[in-house]
This record gives structure tokens, sequence and C-alpha cells, in this order.
């Protein structure tokens, strides 16, 4: 009995299981909606399999199942280097105490009172820049923090309003070139310059401009909305994938939804 100690917890377990616990809820957060997480099933499947064949002394499938855990750490950064990519700029862009503090990221030790993004404005704003087809590209902050790119434009602090994203985007408008940023409820910058995706293939009517919001979704978790400059249509880019919406009240649901 002396090696059952079950009542030996000790606060440093407490801080393990709790770490393993913010780990686990990053990974979910990361691969979340993607296809990523069907891999990452798998993944701890094999793994699974691996511990039992052990315990159960299978050697002869034992031995496979090690042979893949061997290699499996090259085989994880090769399949998920986006999402690795992703993890690490959450991580280096994260504050203790401040607002991007992963200890705000849980629902239940948020504030009532947070500043939310308003979604009606801006989806109001693209239906509107739609309609007379102006182009327009806005990325909105999740967990990644995008200040790193905001030294590439205009440094702003404008409170979010359908007058002022048309007027940023307005033709005639020394701001409308690029993306704009939008952080909680703030245009934090304009005239972004975002990395472009030239690999994935998409449509020829689609140009720089979705290039760019599939670039800067796949390299963080932010999300982004264009307006077609040729044809007016919204499009809805999360995770590196754009989709086409002809319904705004679906659209605005879905980006409340992400933004949760």
């Amino acid at each position: 009995m002396d090696d059952l100690q079950l009542w030996d917890f000790r606060f440093i377990d407490f801080v393990d299981i709790f770490l393993v616990a913010i780990l686990l809820y990053y990974i979910y957060k990361l691969v979340k909606g993607t296809v990523a997480v069907n891999i990452f099933i798998g993944i701890l499947v094999i793994y699974l399999a691996w511990r039992l064949t052990d315990y159960l002394q299978m050697y002869m499938l034992y031995s496979i199942f090690d042979g893949f855990m061997k290699v499996g750490i090259i085989a994880l950064i090769v399949v998920f280097q986006p999402e690795i990519r992703k993890f690490l700029l959450l991580v280096g862009s994260t504050n203790i105490g401040g607002k991007k503090s992963i200890f705000k990221n849980f629902k239940f030790l948020k504030n009532e009172d947070q500043t939310t993004t308003d979604v009606d404005a801006i989806i109001n704003a693209c239906s509107k820049m739609g309609a007379s087809n102006t182009g327009a590209l806005i990325v909105i902050e999740r967990n990644n923090n995008l200040d790193f790119l905001t030294t590439t434009g205009d440094e702003m602090n404008i409170l979010v309003s359908q007058p002022i994203i048309e007027s940023i985007f307005f033709k005639n408008s020394p701001l409308h070139d690029g993306a704009i940023i939008v952080d909680k409820n703030v245009v934090k910058a304009t005239r972004v310059i975002l990395p472009v995706n030239n690999e994935k293939n998409i449509p020829a009517r689609f140009g720089l401009r979705h290039r760019a919001a599939i670039g800067i979704t796949e390299k963080t978790d932010a999300i982004a909305i264009a307006v077609s400059e040729e044809t007016g249509q919204i499009s809805y880019i999360k995770n590196g994938e754009f989709m086409m919406y002809k319904d705004t009240h679906d659209l605005t649901e879905k980006i409340k939804k992400d933004l949760a």
C-alpha cells in the first residue's frame, strides 16, 4: 500500500495538469474547423494503439507502431507545419496579464464588459461597397497579435463604424490601398501590406487581394473579409480557405461565432 499514494497530490502536480490543459486547449483552437483535426485524431489513435500493444506485450504490432512513433516527430513537423507556426506565433505574441493574456482566452475568465467587434457595421459596409464594386480587405485579429504587420502601413486608433470602413476604402481615399487590421472594435492600421500566397490555386477572377487574405489567415489565426473590385462579391477567409457569401446575415453570424 506504500506504493499507492492517492493523497500525495502536490501543488506542482496541479500546475502540471493545468499547463497540460492549456496546451491541449491551444492545440484544439488551432486545429478546430480544419482538416488537421482529423489527422490529429488519427495520430492519437495510433499513439493509444502503441501504448496498448506495449501493455498487452503484442511484440510484432508494438514494433510496427514503435517504429512509426520514433519518426513521428518528423511527420508531425511536416504535416502540422502551418499549425506549429501559428502556435509559436500565438505563444510569442502572448503577454501575461495583458489583453492577449492566455488566461483571457478562457470564457470563464473573460470580463463581461470586454469590447467586441461590431461585425454588423463591417458587413453592412462590405455589402454597400460590393454594390458599388469597391474593393476592400479587412483583417480581424483573434488570438495572434498582428502588431508586426502594422508597421507596413499607417497605424491608427479609430473606432469601427460603417461610415469609417466605407471612407477608408473609398476609391479616392489615400488609405484605400492594402488591408486594414481590426482589433476588437478598433481599426489599428490601414494600408497594411500582407504576405501573399502564390502556391494555392484559386480562380483567375480572384487577384492579389484574395491571395493576401489567404496568406495572412494561413500564417496566423486571423480571419479576413475581402470585397472583389471586379464583381463586388464578398468572400470570407479563414485558415487559408475562402467562402463566398450572398446572404450577409449568414456571414455575420458565422464571423460572430468565430470571434466568440
